[in-house]
């Protein structure tokens, strides 16, 4: 009976509302116009494309929202084709997801997941007919998860977290979460404090499990690869100590350039990697404009003409895992802005890793200020503090960072206990 009434309400408000949110969403957002575009043939594509796959193979769907919950699923995908003899389906809610990952090596098909109305979930599930579904951290589309449970197919809601101020707690929407986290096969979460979490919906204890996060795996094996990268030459940088600032915006920027312009003028071998987080033209030339006249500046594409600069603007995108591996000390930006970055990008070389107050977002932030590996700095007086004692204390430093590179190691094998579960279906 509740769940009579739960999907009538979501179908006949919930689904309608989204359907012209996004269409009216897409008049002012080229992105929201992309993925609305990108699904007007998902079912034609999925069908051409599913002819070509053997059907004697089973299928195992993953699903994320966008880029960064798929670089979660990528651990798993890619130990699973290693160790299994199956189709890969990925789908993604996001234009950028999508676009980004079309050419993804490990995966049979690629596809938008079509809008969550009850016949096109239907209709899907029928098409694909997955053996396993996998759905990444959050994005759980009640149709679809219903259409899923309906056909006996088990489900995994994996990297699972639940803040303790998350709305789904809401009296009258923790009924209805209540419904449709039952539908899941198990529910993996990423520590034992969000397992707690989740079984306040009174879920069954065997339902869910906390297993770890696979951003651990995905970082520690991308730095492994990272390491053999040699995108700037050494004699750069000879006898410098190198701060980089990562993914940063402009109210990063605002609190980071002013505690590097006075540290640059004690030491001299200090050197700074800035890669914000959109490099555009205009954004690198304010850069560019703040130091002029007060510290030489180069772009990363012009390293070829090196002469002795302070400063490296990073004018690309994807290659800032690969700069922490030169940092001696690290920020990771978006903390002063909304939300910090990924902080384990940075973590896993051993180096000390500074950013702003804003991290409540990111567990793996709060818990390296806990451990004493992330420094959080609230002002520009506090960044230029924290990293002069960090270019001067070397033992501090060395300390900082080994309690960074513990944390990470210690966080690894998430994929494995996933596939161990996911195994048990296959």
């Amino acid at each position: 009976m509740i769940k009579t009434f739960w999907f009538l309400f979501y179908n006949i408000f919930v689904v309608p509302a989204l359907y012209l949110l996004l269409r009216f969403a897409g008049l002012f957002n080229s992105k929201v116009r992309q993925g609305i575009k990108g699904r007007n043939r998902v079912y034609e594509q999925l069908i051409l494309n599913a002819a070509t796959l053997d059907k004697s193979k089973k299928l195992v769907w993953f699903h994320s929202s966008s880029l960064g919950e798929f670089e979660q699923a990528k651990p798993i995908i890619e130990k699973l084709k290693q160790e299994k003899d199956v189709n890969i389906l990925i789908t993604f809610f996001s234009p950028s997801g999508y676009e980004n990952s079309k050419k993804y090596p490990h995966a049979d098909l690629i596809s938008y997941i079509p809008f969550d109305t009850k016949s096109n979930a239907e209709r899907f599930i029928k098409i694909v007919n997955p053996t396993v579904a996998v759905l990444m951290r959050y994005d759980i589309w009640p149709n679809t998860v219903r259409a899923l449970n309906d056909n006996n197919i088990p489900t995994f809601l994996v990297d699972a977290t639940l803040r303790d101020s998350s709305p789904r707690k809401y009296p009258f929407i923790k009924s209805f979460h209540k419904m449709l986290f039952s539908f899941f096969t198990k529910i993996l979460t990423v520590s034992e404090h969000d397992a707690e979490e989740f079984l306040k919906f009174g879920l069954n204890k065997e339902k869910v499990k906390a297993v770890g996060d696979t951003r651990f795996d995905r970082v520690y094996h991308r730095s492994v690869l990272a390491r053999e990268r040699n995108l700037i030459k050494d004699e750069i940088l000879v006898n410098k100590k190198i701060f980089v600032a990562g993914s940063t915006w402009e109210q990063d920027e605002e609190i980071i350039f002013p505690a590097f312009e006075k540290l640059s003028r004690y030491y001299s071998n200090a050197m700074m990697i800035v890669a914000p987080h959109e490099p555009t033209e205009l954004h690198l030339e304010e850069i560019e404009n703040e130091f002029s006249g007060k510290i030489k500046t180069i772009r990363f594409s012009h390293l070829n003409n090196y002469q002795n600069e302070k400063i490296i603007l990073v004018d690309s995108i994807g290659i800032l895992l690969t700069l922490y591996t030169y940092a001696h000390v690290a920020f990771v930006g978006g903390s002063f802005k909304q939300n910090v970055h990924n902080v384990l990008e940075a973590a896993v070389y051993g180096i000390p890793v500074m950013f702003g107050p804003k991290i409540e977002n990111s567990q793996e932030a709060k818990k390296l200020v806990e451990l004493g590996g992330g420094i959080l700095i609230k002002n520009k007086r506090q960044a230029y503090k924290n990293l002069r004692m960090l270019f001067t204390n070397e033992e501090l430093r060395k300390s900082k960072g080994n309690i960074s590179l513990s944390f990470v190691k210690e966080n690894l094998g998430a994929t494995e206990k996933i596939l161990k579960e996911i195994n048990l279906h296959l």
